[in-house]
């Protein structure tokens, strides 16, 4: 009897310490499938956190307006072009800046429209304050301009007016080396030059002016300020006032008021001046525009 009641004990204590065993691995299983469940969440977590940096890197890197950029490459190609032209017009003759116009009349254009934008730039433009000068004096005074450009002063003007550039697709305007002109001697009143006397032999285009224009006409000559700064290279404006009024002319006004360009008004001489040769002609700087 005793054998059998403490087999029965052992039978029944091997039973209970199974059933701890077997809640014991649950438990443990139970604690691994949550680890594990942890561990993807993580996981997830990490992968989603490795790809927001890409995405807010992907924006940051967006692509820029391509109808902006393109303007601006544009802007950029021709405002080196115009530079270009620019540099070539100031130290070449009026001759070989017409030949070079003829070959490519497109690049007139280019020019033109540079040098529109730089003059954006400018509080006041010379051709304006001629304008005014002209406005102010007789309707019956024929007029020469030479170097046109948009023909700004023929098309402001209730007087005749003989407009002449390089090149023009107006058909008011005269194409011509500006030193050899179409007009009669002594037919004009005034002459004008408003910045344009850009050409190695710009003394030449003054000798015309000198042959168009009737006694005691008028010559204006607007420039930019630089090139009359002896400081930085520049002629002297006295030496180049002395020199064109020994061609013939007699210097009424000198207008240094403006501080981007220089104006001069002078009247023609009765008696004829010397000839180019025998006159010391200052060397006018090129004007140069700098890229913005």
């Amino acid at each position: 009897m005793e054998a059998a009641a403490a087999a029965a004990t052992s039978s029944e204590s091997r039973k209970r310490r199974r059933g701890r065993e077997r809640r014991r691995d649950s438990s443990i299983s139970h604690s691994k499938h949550k680890d594990n469940d942890k561990e993807k969440d993580n996981g997830t977590h990490s992968l989603n956190s490795a790809k927001q940096p890409q995405t807010q890197l992907f924006k940051s890197r967006a692509v820029p307006n391509s109808t902006s950029f393109l303007d601006k490459m544009r802007a950029r190609l021709s405002g080196g072009h115009f530079r270009m032209i620019n540099e070539k017009l100031y130290t070449c003759s009026g001759k070989e800046a017409l030949d070079y116009f003829k070959e490519d009349p497109a690049l007139f254009d280019v020019y033109h429209a540079g040098y529109q934008e730089q003059m954006s730039h400018w509080p006041e433009q010379p051709v304006n304050i001629i304008i005014n000068w002209l406005k102010d004096r007789s309707p019956s005074l024929v007029v020469a301009d030479f170097g046109c450009g948009d023909a700004r002063l023929a098309k402001s003007l209730k007087n005749k007016v003989f407009s002449f550039d390089l090149v023009s697709s107006d058909p008011s305007v005269i194409t011509c080396d500006m030193s050899n002109t179409p007009l009669e001697t002594s037919s004009v009143d005034v002459a004008v030059f408003c910045l344009s006397l850009m050409g190695i032999n710009f003394p030449s285009y003054l000798e015309e002016a000198h042959r168009v224009l009737k006694p005691r006409g008028w010559l204006l000559i607007a420039e930019v300020k630089s090139r009359f700064d002896p400081n930085t290279g520049g002629a002297d404006p006295d030496r180049f006032s002395k020199a064109v009024c020994e061609l013939g002319f007699t210097a009424v006004l000198k207008d240094f008021s403006n501080k981007m360009f220089y104006l001069l008004y002078l009247k023609k001489k009765e008696k004829q001046g010397l000839k180019i040769k025998d006159i010391e002609w200052p060397q006018l700087k090129p004007c140069l525009y700098k890229r913005r």
